[in-house]
């Protein structure tokens, strides 16, 4: 593999997931190989099992894989952050490592970031959920409520599947549950959102270690801060330095 500095950071927060990681990881490079100069970065948020072990036995093959590994579990918006500051590209895509997001979307999330400087986020929209029923009612009212309070023109914030520019990702006040606000808070600062729809698909082994309650009880202090923010936003200056 290729040392050269990346282009793209593709950053995935993962629990538990040790028989997920080497299946992906193919994926991942059968997306991006040939495309950009790129490195995968995984956050091995506090896991228990295997999954630190898998990740270095990988890594000594791929000079492009990195892990960061957090003392304990704090949660996804932690972990995706965490990747975030690490990451050495301009352009950072995020999938949740459980096997649900296709990486063969993350070329087009990428693309529609690169090819247009006032596109600060691309987010994946999920077409044919494999998740429950349950599980599907909770984002549907979670994205609802989120929506008509905030009017981020967005159906489904909870994907994990998203392309945006690293600095203007490190603009934004970090909160747990951060990841969910993303188009808001990218609106926010002035930016574009693009939305490509993506496929979902079943997780390919173990259980979801990340988000029950969030998915239904989105966080009604977390909507009122961000909904507080956005109010609060004023026009930022256009500034010119003046040279003598």
């Amino acid at each position: 593999m290729s040392s050269s500095q990346p282009s793209v950071s593709i950053v995935v927060p993962v629990r538990n997931e040790a028989d997920n990681i080497a299946p992906l990881i193919e994926e991942i490079t059968a997306a991006l190989d040939g495309r950009w100069p790129y490195e995968i970065i995984y956050v091995n948020d506090g896991s228990t099992d295997a999954t630190g072990e898998r990740l270095e036995a990988i890594m000594a093959q791929r000079d492009n894989l990195r892990q960061l590994r957090h003392a304990k579990s704090t949660g996804q918006s932690a972990a995706v952050r965490s990747g975030v500051r690490a990451a050495q590209g301009v352009i950072v895509a995020t999938l949740d490592g459980d096997g649900q997001n296709n990486p063969a979307f993350l070329p087009d999330l990428i693309a529609a970031v690169e090819k247009d400087e006032r596109v600060g986020l691309a987010a994946g929209q999920r077409v044919g959920r494999k998740d429950t029923g349950f599980k599907k009612f909770q984002s549907r009212v979670a994205n609802g409520v989120r929506n008509a309070i905030l009017k981020d023109g967005t159906r489904d914030t909870g994907c994990g599947l998203k392309a945006f520019r690293r600095d203007v990702f490190l603009m934004m006040p970090y909160f747990d549950g951060l990841h969910r606000f993303l188009p808001a808070l990218v609106r926010r600062e002035g930016y574009a959102i693009a939305y490509v729809d993506v496929i979902d698909r079943p997780r390919r082994s173990g259980v979801s270690n990340y988000g029950f309650f969030d998915r239904l009880w989105i966080g009604i202090m977390d909507l009122a801060g961000v909904w507080w923010l956005i109010r609060r936003k004023k026009p930022t200056p256009d500034v010119t330095e003046v040279k003598a």
